[in-house]
């Protein structure tokens, strides 16, 4: 499945928030080596799970959805379910992220 980019609060707030569906947004950077690297595999989950959501935000870009998330460091991918965050997984961790989604939005 294509993965979506959150290009605004409102989007964030509509397509996340907003939403009763299960999804991970991989909050990044265009500048940063580790996101620049786990983006294809990030694209790789979202074709085997295709029930979640996936989503991507340019942090630097949409400063105030990262502030409100409460992102410290690249990449942070977190997940959603029910218009909740239940968890993130901080760093290009693929076997954590990929285990978040098993967890907690299958």
């Amino acid at each position: 499945m294509p993965i979506t980019e959150i290009t605004s609060k409102a989007d964030f707030l509509e397509k996340i928030l907003g939403s009763d569906d299960a999804a991970i947004l991989d909050c990044y950077a265009d500048w940063c080596p580790a996101c620049k690297a786990i983006a294809p595999k990030y694209e790789e989950l979202s074709d085997t799970y295709n029930q979640v959501k996936f989503y991507k935000v340019d942090i630097d870009k949409v400063e105030d959805v990262a502030l409100e998330l409460g992102v410290r460091a690249k990449p942070t991918f977190m997940l959603f379910k029910d218009g909740g965050k239940i968890t993130e997984v901080v760093g290009a961790h693929l076997p954590a992220i990929e285990q978040g989604i098993k967890t907690h939005l299958l």
